[in-house]
């Protein structure tokens, strides 16, 4: 695991708000004129769901970087 708690509660937030944008009508608005954008935009909520949810983070990995904080000495 190296998702800490703040970083896995960002990417929870932002990941739902991503996701939701396609599929709520008043905000179909504001991606109307990205064309296929906005579907990559999807893509990247689920990811950063999928990384929220099992608290791995692939790019951290190769980075070796970690937020949760029981990693840190």
């Amino acid at each position: 695991m190296n998702v800490g708690v703040y970083d896995r509660t960002l990417r929870f937030g932002l990941g739902v708000l991503l996701v939701a944008a396609a599929f709520i009508p008043q905000a179909g608005g504001l991606f109307a004129g990205w064309g296929n954008w906005k579907y990559a935009l999807t893509a990247a909520g689920l990811i950063m769901l999928g990384t929220a949810l099992f608290r791995v983070c692939p790019a951290y990995t190769l980075l070796g970087i970690s937020s949760c904080r029981a990693d840190r000495h």
